[in-house]
């Protein structure tokens, strides 16, 4: 037996590595194949780092530059970014930064100098303590730690560098200039890289990263009343679990947008690309229509709510109100893929063609409320309501008024005992309100949820109205193509499109 288990475990722990590089070749090859940029990147990387380090491998380069060498190294590893910004604004950050504190750092050498050798060590040492307060102090303000956090860190780092090792060289400026031009030859590889080979705009990913979030919140509404008109059980339990991950993964996305619309606006401020075009990129407005986006988000989350709510609307409830929230659910959806694929192909969006069909879909829906006025004020509700609330009110006021009495008349144990017949004292005075109200009123309550539905939908059309505001600004501040009327063909055919899918996805509701 014992020979048996040694043979096989060999066995079983070949089939644990396999299984274990397996699964790690397939999260490789996921990350690749999301964004094959990620692999040119990686490649430039390395070629970069190759690059830079021929001034140590190879003799006749070593001679000249010498141990300084390492910093041209240290610099591609930490300048070169994914994005051509990304790389421009570290690029000129640690640049700027490093020739300030070489500057610094010998005006100082020059005036220590000519005082003594003690003179110098302490003048030195007060140097430090002085620029390293104010430096990070300085790092404090927001501006400067929004734009040149890492310009002040590598001037803090270079200036302390520069000007301890001053004291036991000779000769600081020939060490000054070796560290900076090692740094401006990092910065050189970093920028011809990033702008002429594969380059990766920031500015791009901030205008694609606009178009899938708007996407992301019309796949969230679809979601939402897709699963809140199902009839069938089984059809509700299989949509939560499909709607669970479509509608938090996409509105998380744009809830959660806010520091990268910022940074990928930052960067894209330092891109050449747009300025070559005439016209600087509106990384703000980009911006602005991210907090627009976030706020109708918050309205997607508000009616994903909805659908976990404990009193359940009966089926035929459901039925009166479905077709107009669909048809206005459907209106919505299509009318934020429409101004998604505006902004994809910079092109102005057309009003006209997105609040026509909203108005005319609210306005069904407005009919279908005024044709159920008593689902939703219930019998006599006028009358009902003053006596409701009174009662409901003395109900409250007889049950804190018991439970007070009963805790200075009896004592801990007496309390957590029940009444006789199995009832306690909140029942006692809970039940008659329910068996008087509960019954007229029950209609109204169920009606809750699908009234909360519905205007949560009308409040997205309403937040809707901010959205295209702002792609409209964007539009015009971003130069996009005018709107045509051969345009129109296009729209038309996207706009069937979106009907085709929105038709599929409710297909299951009707």
């Amino acid at each position: 037996m014992t020979t048996e288990f040694v043979k096989q475990k060999p066995s079983t722990f070949m089939q644990k590595t396999k299984g274990v590089l397996g699964s790690l070749c397939g999260k490789i090859w996921k990350v690749g194949r999301d964004d094959p940029r990620r692999v040119i990147h990686a490649l430039k990387v390395g070629f970069s780092v190759t690059a830079v380090s021929l001034l140590y491998l190879m003799e006749p380069l070593f001679k000249g530059v010498g141990e300084n060498a390492i910093w041209a190294v240290m610099t591609v590893v930490v300048v070169l970014e994914f994005t051509a910004g990304a790389t421009l604004c570290k690029g000129f950050n640690r640049g700027f930064g490093t020739m300030l504190a070489a500057s610094l750092a010998f005006l100082f050498e020059f005036i220590a100098r000519e005082y003594g050798k003690v003179f110098r060590a302490i003048f030195i040492g007060a140097s430090i303590f002085l620029i390293g307060t104010s430096t990070t102090f300085l790092r404090f303000f927001p501006k400067v730690k929004k734009n040149y956090d890492y310009g002040v860190l590598v001037f803090l780092l270079t200036f302390n560098l520069i000007t301890v090792s001053s004291y036991r060289v000779d000769d600081v400026m020939k060490l000054a200039k070796g560290r900076t031009y090692m740094i401006g030859i990092g910065s050189g590889i970093c920028i011809l890289m990033s702008l002429f080979i594969f380059p990766n705009w920031s500015g791009e990913d901030l205008h694609n990263h606009t178009v899938s979030k708007i996407e992301g919140l019309a796949k969230s509404i679809e979601a939402c009343v897709t699963t809140y008109f199902c009839e069938e059980e089984r059809d509700v339990e299989r949509d939560e679990m499909i709607s669970e991950d479509q509608i938090y993964e996409n509105y998380k996305a744009v809830l959660d947008s806010k520091s990268t619309d910022e940074t990928l606006a930052h960067h894209a401020s330092w891109e050449p690309r747009y300025t070559w075009q005439c016209h600087k990129f509106p990384g703000q407005q980009y911006v602005k229509i991210g907090s627009v986006l976030r706020h109708f988000g918050y309205g997607v989350v508000a009616l994903r709510g909805s659908l976990q709510t404990e009193i359940r609307t009966p089926r035929s409830v459901k039925l009166l109100f479905k077709d107009p929230c669909i048809h206005l659910a459907s209106e919505v959806t299509k009318s934020l893929m429409e101004l998604a694929y505006s902004i994809r192909n910079r092109q102005h969006c057309s009003p006209e063609l997105l609040t026509e069909p909203l108005q005319q879909a609210l306005q069904d829906l407005d009919v279908a409320l005024k044709s159920q006025p008593r689902l939703f004020l219930g019998p006599n509700t006028a009358q009902n309501t003053p006596k409701m609330l009174a009662m409901l009110t003395s109900t409250a006021r007889q049950k804190y008024e018991h439970h007070f009495s009963s805790i200075n008349t009896e004592s801990h144990t007496s309390i957590n005992k029940k009444p006789k017949g199995g009832q306690d004292g909140a029942g006692k005075f809970l039940r008659p309100s329910l068996s008087k109200f509960a019954i007229t009123s029950l209609e109204f309550s169920e009606a809750l949820p699908i009234a909360a539905f519905v205007s949560l939908l009308v409040e997205l059309v309403a937040r809707l109205d901010l959205v295209i505001e702002e792609i409209e600004e964007l539009g015009r501040v971003a130069c996009f193509k005018e709107f045509k009327h051969g345009d129109d063909v296009i729209l038309d055919v996207d706009r069937r499109k979106s009907t085709e899918i929105n038709l599929t996805s409710f297909a299951s509701v009707e």
